[in-house]
């Protein structure tokens, strides 16, 4: 926006009732202007285009947005301005945007939060606007993230303000408050990589934010839901697990930089009280591939687990890794009913659902358990499934303890050094190369780990996915017919 001229106009407090605003076109652009009651002093925004539709598009919903930010006394509590901020949101997140409209809105959301950071830098505030201004920056930066199809940091900040109304709520009546865990929120790294660009995004090039952006998004995707306030090593040592699976070593060191740099930005600031981050980087001569167990050291596994009790959860965690060659992120946030019946068949459903997160679209997929495959007891492994309390997690462990325990019983099993080399991803491998020495065709290995463009959907199970589990079924049954995997 351009202020007209008036030294007294940002250090107003923020008590705004505008007049009507209008527009017109300057070089064939069209603009917003709008301008506070009883005041000379306006506000102009582009409205970047010169198209007279897009353009009054734009504007109905620039002037939907900026009349939300109105404070009509400066004495509006944070639970009154709370409520501002999340109509804010969800208003961008249930706003339908026109594919035309969205490098306008994008621009628009970005000049809004500079406008926020100019009133943050200018204004008289209040303790309670301040947090108002601080907060809507974030929603701005958010609903700009949106028009690039990242719906996470909208959703995130709903959820956040969300919380904060019940705290707030169970502190008047203590009788609304249902645990402890209510009532301290979780941060996530999602939200902290939100605090911090809002500090940290405008005092760097465009170039280098959108590497920011772009590292902190990568994040938040092996870190998921983890609550920072209580993380633990283990914690990040899985998450550099999960980033190894498809990047180079040099590639995973330089986002756990900006992973250490976050959190140490979170504990300078009060977020966190302290990090595990230190030493997380790989060594320099660290290898950047996995390789593959062999035939022998799989069955040495199978035969570990399976002389484990069925109500062990390690015996089916490492059966389910050496049989359907899912990833270790893939089988800790297997629920109950994921394990399901598709015909005659019994299958583990890998999906999003429930808060699950997967590495990319291809990976959502049915994969079948192969009966008898290096002595996998399909029975066993159900009566584990069926005792679990309905919605249950099959493994109720953090996810870094879950990482934790099954590479080190590996290595106590197999006698292997503690490397980067072989791990728990390396029985996925095993299974890669089972069925390449099998001659098993692509599209079919393709399904099975993850890795196809033709993946069922699995908003229903129709005949289409029946046929499907029972191809892969059959291939299960050519692989592992041999007497190593029987």
């Amino acid at each position: 926006m351009d202020q007209a001229q008036d030294s007294n106009f940002v250090r107003k407090p923020l008590k705004t009732q505008l007049a009507k605003p209008w527009h017109y076109r300057r070089d064939g652009v069209y603009y917003l202007r709008v301008r506070p009651v009883g005041s000379k002093a306006s506000c102009t925004i582009s409205l970047r285009t010169t198209d007279r539709s897009i353009a009054m598009a734009t504007s109905r919903q620039l002037q939907s947005t900026v009349r939300t930010f109105h404070l009509d006394n400066p004495e509006a509590t944070w639970d009154q301005l709370r409520a501002h901020i999340r109509e804010i949101a969800v208003g961008a997140l249930e706003a339908p945007n026109e594919w035309e409209l969205l490098d306008v809105m994008g621009l628009v959301y970005s000049d809004l939060e500079k406008d926020l950071r100019q009133i943050a830098t200018t204004y008289s505030l209040t303790l309670d606007q301040a947090r108002m201004v601080q907060q809507a920056r974030r929603v701005m930066l958010a609903a700009e993230q949106r028009t690039h199809g990242d719906l996470g940091p909208l959703i995130g900040m709903i959820d956040e303000l969300d919380r904060d109304q019940r705290d707030a709520e169970a502190r008047v009546n203590p009788s609304l408050s249902v645990g402890p865990s209510e009532s301290i929120p979780p941060l996530t790294f999602r939200t902290l990589a939100d605090l911090y660009l809002v500090e940290h995004g405008q005092n760097v090039k465009a170039s280098t934010a959108r590497q920011v952006r772009s590292d902190c998004s990568a994040l938040a995707g092996v870190l998921g839901e983890l609550d920072l306030k209580t993380h633990t090593r283990s914690d990040l040592v899985a998450a550099r697990d999960d980033l190894l699976e498809d990047r180079l070593p040099s590639t995973v060191n330089k986002l756990l930089a900006r992973l250490s740099t976050v959190l140490e930005w979170g504990v300078n600031n009060g977020h966190l009280e302290r990090s595990f981050d230190k030493k997380l980087k790989l060594t320099k001569g660290a290898k950047s591939s996995r390789e593959a167990f062999t035939q022998d050291q799989v069955v040495k596994v199978m035969d570990h687990a399976s002389s484990l009790p069925a109500d062990r959860w390690e015996r089916w965690a490492l059966s389910l890794g050496c049989i359907t060659g899912a990833r270790i992120g893939e089988i800790h946030q297997l629920r109950k009913e994921d394990i399901k019946q598709v015909g005659d068949l019994w299958s583990v459903d890998i999906n999003e659902a429930e808060g699950k997160s997967l590495k990319n679209e291809q990976s959502s997929r049915l994969v079948p358990l192969a009966v008898g495959a290096y002595g996998f007891d399909l029975s066993a492994f159900l009566e584990y499934v069926q005792a679990l309390p309905e919605g249950a997690a099959l493994f109720s462990l953090s996810r870094g303890h879950f990482s934790e325990v099954l590479n080190e019983t590996l290595r106590e099993v197999l006698g292997i050094p503690a490397d980067r080399v072989l791990s728990f991803h390396s029985l996925r491998h095993a299974l890669a190369s089972l069925m390449k020495s099998k001659g098993v065709p692509l599209e079919s290995a393709q399904p099975i780990l993850g890795h196809s463009s033709q993946s069922i959907t699995y908003d229903t199970y129709g005949a289409g996915a029946q046929v499907e589990v029972e191809r892969l079924s059959q291939v299960f049954d050519h692989i592992f017919s041999s007497g190593e995997a029987k």
